[in-house]
């Protein structure tokens, strides 16, 4: 292993709070466990679980470091027992159970994927939580094929702008909601079939019309509670709809004869708390179906807005107006 500092530059909150409880403190610089590699990192993405984590209504997995962020880019600097002295120098991205904001964490091997030259460190950064979430979700859970027609909640977040252009590439028609008519024209300049401001429109209606009556595929939601219903609405013949958030509320009532009638499937998942041994099979998917669009060039992250790490408070007061569309990244 190659001489490390013992301190780094961290956001660490003792308590939850607004965003004015993220502000630099020191810490141990973590070592990496077997399996692991330490990542001297140059950019961290920002992700609307570390804003509930900083409220106190997401905490950490059990093991997990309480420095909140999720993804991360930089460069290895140390590999734990079992890697290869080899990759030390190696850029990475890698998707993280916690740690990200701040100068050095440990990620396990398994969970990463090179930066290739066309991809800055920003860039990358902003690839993997949002990747391995639409991936999972919209393509393995919900079988999103191509010539689907699948209905994206929250269009111009970093989410949404992923299923879009995960979207454009794979064949999916796209049709995303959002707050206001300039985000629904960022969300079909990305590449989306149609978006509907969901203030001025219901988007049932819409989905009805712009689908002739059949309905979409598939449905992916992270707004839950009311949506649930009106969603189903949405679906054609054995539809899929894949919760991957509920921000709208936890609770929602169906019609059960609907579901079984139309053979329609409701399946949900979480990402943080899976196993390295399942996020690990998920990164080598994506290293043979998605990074060869990312090495050519052809897929990159929509960046909203970087801050340093100091302004991390910032970047969560960004992400909680609900202005920003793609992703928000804090860099070191």
């Amino acid at each position: 292993m190659t001489e490390l500092p013992d301190r780094m530059r961290a956001i660490d909150p003792e308590r939850a709070g607004g965003p004015d409880v993220l502000k630099i403190v020191e810490r141990a610089v973590p070592r990496p466990a077997a399996g692991e590699v330490l990542v001297r990192v140059a950019a961290a993405g920002v992700n609307r679980p570390d804003v509930m984590q900083r409220r106190g209504k997401y905490p950490p997995p059990i093991g997990a470091p309480s420095i909140p962020g999720l993804e991360i880019a930089g460069s290895i600097v140390a590999v734990g027992e079992g890697n290869d002295a080899s990759l030390i120098g190696q850029p990475v991205c890698a998707l993280l159970s916690g740690g990200g904001y701040a100068e050095y964490a440990a990620a396990p091997f398994g969970q990463c994927l090179p930066v290739p030259g066309l991809l800055s460190m920003i860039e990358a950064a902003a690839l993997p939580e949002t990747l391995f979430t639409v991936w999972t979700n919209l393509f393995e859970r919900a079988y999103a094929v191509e010539g689907d027609t699948v209905l994206v909640h929250g269009g111009t977040s970093g989410i949404g702008t992923m299923a879009i252009l995960l979207g454009r590439i794979f064949g999916l028609t796209v049709i995303v909601t959002a707050g206001s008519d300039g985000k629904c024209a960022s969300a079909v300049a990305l590449g989306a079939a149609h978006a509907i401001n969901y203030r001025t429109a219901d988007f049932v209606a819409e989905v009805a019309r712009i689908t002739g009556g059949k309905g979409v595929q598939a449905v992916l939601d992270m707004v839950g509670g009311d949506y649930l219903p009106r969603n189903l609405e949405c679906l054609a013949m054995d539809g899929r709809h894949v919760s991957i958030a509920a921000q709208r509320g936890g609770r929602a009532e169906i019609a059960i004869a609907d579901l079984m009638l139309r053979r329609l499937t409701l399946t949900g998942s979480t990402l943080r708390g899976r196993s390295v041994e399942f996020k690990s099979l998920v990164a080598d998917e994506l290293s043979r179906t998605v990074w060869p669009h990312v090495r050519a060039g052809r897929l990159k992250p929509v960046i909203d807005r970087t801050y340093p790490l100091e302004e991390a408070a910032a970047a969560h007061a960004r992400m909680e107006a609900g202005d920003h569309i793609g992703k928000i990244v804090l860099t070191l």
